[in-house]
């Protein structure tokens, strides 16, 4: 699936009606903007986008990327918008193991968030699912 292509004299309501009917037929929509003007429109399209889709369930999200765009042989920074249902797809949950490598404490007591260094019972933010 190409990119939606957003410029400055784009209308938004005509992009959010292009986004909206994209994620209902993919379950998501990349966008791409080269500029504040082209973003500035972007951004209200997703809003308004969101406005059509609520009502059916559907909960945009939006992910900036920086991405190189080659615009007549030169090129651009651009931003590519990743748009797409937060409900879509199962949260991944992330454990990371922040232990140094001294050896100061158990893979038990990691998971438990017992800290041996002050006795004291605690829950990690790497302990909790990454939304």
């Amino acid at each position: 699936m190409d990119a939606l292509k957003v410029s400055s004299k784009s209308s938004p309501s005509s992009v959010a009606g292009a986004m909206a009917g994209v994620v209902r037929q993919h379950g998501s929509a990349e966008v791409q903007v080269v500029g504040a003007g082209a973003l500035n429109q972007a951004i209200k399209a997703v809003a308004i986008a969101r406005g059509y889709l609520t009502p059916s369930g559907i909960d945009l999200v939006c992910v900036p990327t920086f991405v190189d765009v080659d615009i007549d042989g030169e090129s651009r920074t651009g931003i590519r918008l990743l748009i797409e249902d937060r409900n879509a797809a199962p949260h991944a949950h992330l454990t990371v193991d922040l232990r140094d490598q001294t050896g100061i404490g158990s893979p038990a007591d990691h998971r438990t968030g017992a800290d041996h260094r002050t006795g004291a019972d605690h829950q990690s933010p790497v302990d909790h699912p990454v939304a």
